[in-house]
C-alpha cells in the first residue's frame, strides 16, 4: 500500500508535523461580482472564512491559537489564503498582505487559493518574488476537465486556461495544487480517473481530492432538493477514490483525501460530516486492496523506481 500523503512529505521535509492557520485576502471572485456571474460555483455559498481582510498578523494571532493544543513549540506553519479568489486584487495590496503573512519565522510556506483565469504578469511576477522569499504553494480549482460537467458547475472558464496557468506557475518554479471533485452528476468512475490523470499529466505537485457534498444556501441544494442531484454513497466514494489516485503519478502530493463542509451547513451525503470515520474507512480500504499510487500508469511497473524502499522491498519478496 502506498499514496504520498501530504503529511508525510512535510514530515520528511521539515522534520516536524505542519500546520495550516486559515487566512482571508477579502478578496472577492469574478463569477461572483458580475465580471463572469453573480451566484458562484454551483456548490459554492458564498460565505467564505472571513468578511474582511483584516489584519494579517492577528489573523496569525488567532490562527495558531486555535491550532495551539496540537502544534506545541517548535511547529511550523502554512500560512493559507483559502476563501475565494486569492489574487483577485489589486498586486500592490496583495504584496502587503502575503509579504505580511510570510514574515514569521516559524511560517515556512504561503499557499494561495485561486483560479487559473486570475494570474496576469504582475501577479506572476509577484507570486515569482515571494517564492524567491518562502516556498509558494498555488491552488487551483479545476474539478474536472470534462466540458458538461464544468459548465454544469458554472467553473466559468474552459481547460486551456487551466493549462496555461499551471505552465506559467511551474516556469516561475511555484508548486501547484489542483482541486478535483469526485461525484459530480453525470460522471462515471472512468471519467473521474480520467480527470485525474490529466492533472499529472499537466504537471501538478499536488492534488486535492473532494468528494461532491450538497451544502444549504448554495445553488446545487435546490438541484438536490428537486432530486436531480445525487451524492455518492461511501463505497462508491472509496471506489472512485482509488480509482483516481492509481492515476496519478506517485511524485504528485496527495493533500486531501476527502472533502467536509460545516456539519450545520451539511445536507448530503450526511456520512461525510464524520470525518474521523471516513478517513478511517479509507485507510482500512486502501489497506484491503493494497492501493499503489500510479500503479494504472505503467503496466511495466517502472513507476515503482519512485516509491519509497519499504514498499519496494515488500514488493520484492512477494512471490
Amino acid at each position: 500500500m502506498y499514496w504520498n500523503d501530504l503529511n508525510t512529505h512535510l514530515k520528511r521535509q521539515y522534520g516536524c508535523k505542519v500546520y495550516k492557520l486559515a487566512l482571508s485576502s477579502g478578496c472577492s471572485c469574478p463569477n461572483r461580482d458580475g465580471t463572469l456571474g453573480v451566484r458562484g460555483c454551483i456548490f459554492c455559498d458564498g460565505a467564505g472564512a472571513f468578511a474582511e481582510a483584516g489584519d494579517i498578523p492577528a489573523q496569525l494571532a488567532a490562527a495558531r491559537q486555535r491550532v495551539a493544543a496540537k502544534a506545541g513549540q517548535g511547529a511550523k506553519y502554512i500560512a493559507y489564503f483559502q476563501s475565494f479568489t486569492n489574487t483577485y486584487g489589486a498586486p500592490a495590496h496583495l504584496r502587503r498582505l502575503f509579504q505580511a503573512a510570510i514574515e514569521p519565522e516559524d511560517v515556512a510556506i504561503l499557499s494561495i487559493a485561486t483560479r487559473p483565469d486570475c494570474l496576469g504578469p504582475e501577479i506572476l511576477e509577484l507570486l515569482a518574488e515571494l517564492n524567491r522569499v518562502k516556498p509558494v504553494w498555488v491552488e487551483l480549482g479545476l474539478q474536472t476537465i470534462h466540458p458538461a460537467s464544468a459548465a454544469y458547475i458554472r467553473r466559468g472558464y474552459d481547460l486551456p486556461v487551466f493549462d496555461a496557468a499551471v505552465k506559467q506557475l511551474k516556469a516561475i518554479g511555484v508548486r501547484v495544487i489542483v482541486h478535483q471533485i469526485l461525484g459530480l452528476p453525470g460522471e462515471t468512475p472512468e471519467m473521474m480517473a480520467q480527470t485525474s490523470r490529466y492533472i499529472g499529466q499537466a504537471g501538478a505537485d499536488g492534488v486535492k481530492l473532494h468528494l461532491l457534498h450538497v451544502l444549504r444556501n448554495t445553488d446545487l441544494a435546490a438541484e438536490w432538493q428537486a432530486g436531480r442531484v445525487q451524492t455518492l454513497e461511501l463505497p462508491e466514494y472509496i471506489a472512485a477514490l482509488e480509482l483516481c489516485l492509481r492515476n496519478l503519478p506517485p511524485e504528485v502530493v496527495i493533500h486531501r483525501l476527502t472533502g467536509d463542509g460545516a456539519k450545520r451547513d451539511l445536507l448530503s451525503p450526511l456520512w461525510s460530516g464524520d470525518k474521523k470515520r471516513v478517513l478511517n474507512a479509507i485507510r482500512r480500504a486502501f489497506e484491503r486492496d493494497d492501493l499503489v499510487q500510479g500503479s494504472a500508469l505503467s503496466a511495466d511497473r517502472k513507476w515503482q523506481r519512485l516509491l519509497p524502499g519499504a514498499y519496494l522491498q515488500k514488493t520484492a519478496a512477494e512471490p
